[in-house]
């Protein structure tokens, strides 16, 4: 499974964005879908997961009621959705896919790995 991120860019303090992530491969619906983010200095950070099949998703209690993930087959794609953006949340975004169900916020956990897109919210 190949995956690209997009979708980053600078935004102000309490702005949105929306993330996508474009899988390859024939078997997309397979595949659990996250997102990490890893901020400098950091190590890399759950922020958020979608299941394969009923589409059961996670999130880290830091972007609870404010990111939305989200799948489309159709177009071998995950999304996240942004909202209430703040400073602490500027980071480099990667998405992941894992064969199956949640693997818990440890990124070793995850088989695949796009290469980031950068996320800047400034305050």
């Amino acid at each position: 499974v190949q995956l690209q991120a997009s979708g980053g860019g600078l935004v102000q303090a309490g702005g949105s964005l929306r993330l996508s992530c474009a899988a390859s491969g024939p078997t997309f619906s397979s595949y659990g879908m996250g997102w990490f983010r890893q901020a400098p200095g950091k190590e890399r950070e759950f922020v958020a997961y979608i299941d394969w099949g009923a589409g059961r998703t996670y999130y880290a209690d830091s972007v609870k009621g404010r990111f939305t993930i989200s799948r489309d087959n159709a177009k071998n794609t995950v999304y996240l959705q942004m909202s209430s953006l703040n400073p602490e949340d500027t980071a480099v975004y990667y998405c992941t896919a894992s064969i199956g169900y949640y693997r818990g916020p440890s990124a070793g956990a995850y088989d695949y790995w796009g290469q980031g897109t950068q996320v800047t919210v400034s305050s």
